[in-house]
């Protein structure tokens, strides 16, 4: 059965029908009426014409719509082999780990490929309490890690947990300014795992202290609990470096990545870490797999992917100090309306003095041509994830657009 979308009419008639009529409602909404109808670059086309920036899409397209690269590499394989047997041995997924493992530079050789952010963390978290033996995991208030229900049980923020009467993870968070938080945790030797984020994405572009992860790391060690730092946001030169943990010398036992890791192209994720925290699948790799782990088609992308962020990597860096000047003007002429700029690199979070005022904004937004991701735990927040290939140009249409956004928002306060 073959169904044809017209119209956009037609299109959001088939999400309220067979997906939600609330996501409908909110499509609508922030398309004005129009959908998606293609991407290139930085911009996206929509079906009355009009083109949008994006500086949202929750940080996938860090290299852009349609990579030219990512493109030609799937397409190669596409023309070859699309899937794995899960028989045989597959050479794109094997080089694809090794590749990882080089970007890295050794420093964690193990890797697991998922599809997103919340299989990277299901598994990591799963092999954490095999390999100790152990049942409790530490994570941070603020934190997000996914909503499948053992990373939701890492998530903070209850909102994401309503209707739940709970998981079957035993969790503890604590609070991201406490250095001795995770100390009195692991001591009573419990714990198999501290997971952070080292700049916190849905909670606003939170940073956190490295003096505290620093602590936390040796504490960890100290009672022979693994730590993990979930990138998946933040990492792959999305904040500057690699791995913002690695590079600030954080003895972590693993690094979680995704989002641009497939290129923006297709989905792809990775749980990359250490022999110890690996050993239970090494022991029996069939402890943990999925039919599309490793897919041979998401993996084909992930060398483009990565050259492309690299080679983009220096520009990136000059980008991320034009952002910073553009939204230090912006919270001065808004004062009265922006309480704060948070994040680092191309992670950005605009602090509004109240959620009303933040999602004014983000609707003037979408009407005005620039497309900005919500934090949905954090709904005073507004953020902003610029692609590694945006100009100086964009980011000053972006700021102009934001600016017009914050006066209408004010407006309709007063």
């Amino acid at each position: 059965m073959t169904t044809t979308i017209g119209a956009p009419s037609d299109t959001f008639d088939l999400i309220r029908r067979h997906l939600s009529p609330r996501l409908a409602l909110t499509g609508s909404f922030a398309g004005r009426g129009a959908t998606e109808v293609s991407g290139d670059g930085c911009r996206v086309t929509l079906s009355d014409g009009r083109t949008a920036l994006d500086f949202g899409s929750y940080a996938v397209t860090l290299l852009g719509h349609r990579h030219p690269d990512v493109l030609a590499a799937v397409r190669a394989q596409l023309d070859t082999m699309p899937t794995s047997t899960r028989s045989l041995a597959n050479p794109t997924a094997a080089r694809a780990a090794a590749q990882l493992a080089e970007y890295f530079q050794q420093a964690l050789p193990k890797v697991y490929f998922g599809l997103n952010g919340a299989d990277a963390v299901e598994v990591a978290g799963k092999l954490a309490r095999l390999a100790t033996g152990r049942g409790r995991v530490v994570a941070v208030e603020g934190g997000f890690h996914g909503k499948s229900l053992g990373a939701l049980a890492l998530t903070h923020s209850p909102l994401f947990r309503r209707g739940l009467l709970g998981t079957s993870v035993d969790v503890v968070h604590v609070s991201p300014d406490d250095p001795g938080a995770v100390l009195r945790e692991v001591r009573g030797g419990e714990v198999a795992a501290v997971v952070f984020e080292p700049v916190q994405g849905e909670n606003g572009a939170a940073v956190l202290s490295v003096d505290v992860l620093r602590q936390w790391c040796a504490d960890a060690a100290r009672y022979g609990t693994f730590t993990i730092a979930d990138e998946i946001q933040c990492g792959l030169r999305r904040c500057g470096e690699r791995s913002v943990a690695l590079a600030a010398g954080l003895p972590v036992d693993a690094v979680l990545v995704g989002k641009p890791l497939g290129g923006g192209v297709v989905p792809l994720s990775a749980l990359v870490c250490s022999e110890e925290l690996y050993a239970p699948l090494s022991a029996d790799p069939f402890l943990h797999s999925a039919t599309f782990g490793g897919h041979p088609l998401s993996c084909a992308a992930l060398p483009a992917a990565l050259t492309a962020i690299e080679g983009a990597a220096e520009h990136g860096a000059r980008l991320a100090a034009v952002l910073d000047r553009a939204l230090a003007e912006l919270a001065v002429r808004h004062g009265e309306l922006v309480a704060g700029i948070r994040g680092r690199g191309l992670l950005r979070g605009i602090d509004f003095t109240s959620p009303g005022v933040a999602g004014s904004v983000v609707v003037e937004l979408a009407g005005a041509g620039l497309l900005v991701s919500p934090c949905l735990g954090r709904p005073g927040t507004v953020r902003l994830l610029p692609p590694l290939i945006s100009t100086e140009a964009d980011i000053a249409e972006a700021a102009d657009i934001l600016d017009t956004a914050i006066g209408v928002a004010g407006r309709r306060a007063e």
